[in-house]
């Protein structure tokens, strides 16, 4: 509702000056749409009896649940840095057991990206307070300090499910990182229901399991800097705060506003815009 936003106009007498902050700034990012076709997915006991005796699978459902992002820098080539990208993803799988019986099976898919961005030059150290020792009778605290390394910060969504197979031998897998129980991070066996089982290298292991993902992400790599600002001092709000009327829920329904977004079609294409120029979607 309209009445819910934020109207602050600020009124006179309040200050306005030029302040400094403290910021991140964005030195340089990409956009990118990956495909990994046949990426070998680990099951746990249970599941790999069944892929066993499995006469049809498809993946269902594909979840990020876990990266790890690691960032060095560039020898030979001062200011950039490459950022590799680790995604585990949480794999669900619908599988047909002779018949008409099927079993869903969950695995992990561990699955890798390297972009080289440009981070910037900075020599200097980093030291910050932590805050603890700020008693009147304790000790200080040692304050570290870290070489001035950028950030590389990655946004994906959740994967799309391109395909699965069953593989008889492991050479058939186009896309398996090599990947052992310490390898993976406890957050990513803790979204398991049953342990993960990890090749032995004896080689005796039958059927393997893939799966074909397609991510969409950006990678950004980003420093602190500080910036001047024209900086307005925070006004009271004019508005007031409304209790809510729980005795009346279906009053309180009818001043909703409707969601008409809900109901709208996602996915639509853009307007292509005609010959001649014109506006080109939305944000143009």
């Amino acid at each position: 509702m309209t009445e819910n936003r934020f109207p602050c106009a600020p009124p006179s007498g309040i200050c306005r000056d030029t302040v400094c902050i403290e910021t991140n700034r964005v030195l340089d990012s990409c956009r990118d749409r990956d495909c990994y076709e046949d990426v070998r997915v680990y099951l746990s006991d249970f599941g790999n009896e069944i892929m066993e005796r499995a006469t049809a699978v498809r993946a269902k459902h594909a979840q990020i649940v876990w990266s790890c992002i690691g960032i060095d820098p560039i020898q030979f080539n001062r200011g950039f840095y490459a950022v590799t990208i680790r995604f585990y993803v949480k794999v669900l799988f619908e599988v047909c057991v002779g018949g008409n019986h099927s079993h869903e099976v969950e695995g992990i898919a561990a699955i890798e990206k390297r972009v080289i961005l440009y981070g910037g030059e900075s020599n200097v150290n980093i030291f910050k307070s932590n805050g603890l020792s700020g008693g009147f009778c304790c000790d200080p605290e040692p304050v570290c300090g870290e070489k001035n390394v950028p950030t590389a910060i990655v946004e994906a969504v959740d994967p799309v499910v391109l395909g699965s197979r069953l593989v008889e031998k492991i050479s058939d897998c186009k896309c398996c990182c090599c990947c052992c129980e310490r390898d993976l991070p406890e957050s990513v066996l803790a979204s398991m229901n049953a342990p993960l089982i990890f090749d032995d290298g004896d080689g005796r292991r039958g059927r393997y399991l893939t799966v074909s993902l397609g991510i969409f992400s950006v990678v950004r790599i980003v420093r602190p800097a500080q910036y001047l600002i024209n900086a307005t001092e925070y006004c009271i709000p004019e508005k007031e705060c409304r209790p809510v009327e729980e005795d009346d829920p279906c009053k309180i329904f009818r001043e909703m506003p409707f969601p008409i977004g809900e109901f709208c079609m996602h996915g639509t294409p853009p307007h292509t815009p005609e010959k001649g120029g014109g506006r080109c979607g939305c944000g143009s």
